[in-house]
């Protein structure tokens, strides 16, 4: 009898042993994704591709993943389960796993992206802060004008973020090389009308007024040091053809301060024209309109 109770102890030792394992297995199989209906949790961390687990408090998750948290970069408001360091990814008995700078999942070096370096990197509406490397819903208003706070491809208008003015001008309309066009490029979010003087050493004698436009863009990688190196900015005349803008070489007329970039270009009309229909682009940027009168 004493045997039997003996039995019967050790078996339900054995089993509380296996079940404390089990609850203390933190383990995580990490889903893949593009969308949160691809996810069990309803949750995908799409700039990373992988499902994240959704929680309450720390007290849901697995101990390498303790944090808590709204997904930094989300319009998501859920809370899911993210690491914090690759020393707690490490703490069972794994010792190469890190903590994913997007994925916010412990995993192995480089098997997720390792984050946004320029706004082009992130989705339709967003952008990147490059210190952090995460992608986040950009601003609806802003202040000053150029890119500002806005998502690339939009600029800064009365205080509010929306895209530069839809081209409706000829120049656009018989313009044929529309392929070239996008919202990666630079994008020309001002076109301004400058002086306008009489000035046949630059025009030469028959359109002698020598009109300044100045073209105000924004782009993602470095302006060149001089507007020599401006590759893939065209002007383009009311019959849609196409042709290098005419900019001095003179001081003033090529300006760069951060990402934006002042250009100063050079028409030629006749002496009696007072208006002119102009059009301006950047390869993979925008095309800007503009009715320059004078």
């Amino acid at each position: 009898m004493q045997l039997r109770k003996m039995m019967v102890m050790l078996a339900a030792l054995s089993s509380m042993s296996l079940a404390l394992t089990a609850c203390g297995d933190d383990t995580t199989t990490v889903e893949s994704c593009t969308s949160d209906t691809d996810c069990s949790s309803n949750f995908c961390n799409t700039a990373a591709g992988v499902c994240m687990d959704t929680c309450e408090s720390g007290s849901d998750c697995a101990d390498s993943e303790k944090n808590c948290a709204v997904l930094a970069g989300s319009s998501n408001t859920q809370k899911v389960c993210q690491c914090q360091t690759n020393q707690l990814c490490n703490s069972g008995d794994t010792t190469d796993l890190v903590c994913g700078t997007v994925s916010k999942r412990c995993e192995e070096p480089g098997s997720t992206p390792e984050g946004c370096t320029k706004d082009a990197d992130c989705g339709a509406g967003n952008t990147c802060n490059t210190t952090t490397g995460v992608c986040s819903p950009a601003a609806t208003t802003c202040t000053g004008e150029g890119q500002a706070t806005c998502a690339y491809g939009s600029a800064c208008y009365s205080n509010t973020c929306s895209a530069p003015p839809a081209p409706t001008c000829e120049n656009y309309q018989n313009f044929g090389n529309k392929a070239a066009l996008g919202t990666t490029g630079p994008i020309i979010f001002k076109v301004a009308t400058g002086t306008a003087t009489t000035d046949t050493a630059f025009c030469g004698a028959t359109s002698t007024k020598r009109v300044k436009i100045t073209i105000s863009a924004y782009s993602d990688t470095a302006w060149p040091a001089t507007s020599a190196g401006l590759n893939g900015f065209l002007y383009v005349l009311v019959n849609g053809n196409t042709q290098a803008p005419s900019i001095s070489s003179s001081s003033g007329n090529y300006t760069v301060s951060g990402n934006r970039a002042d250009i100063v270009a050079n028409i030629c009309v006749l002496p009696s024209s007072n208006t002119t229909s102009l059009g301006y682009y950047f390869t993979g940027g925008n095309f800007a309109c503009h009715q320059a009168n004078y």
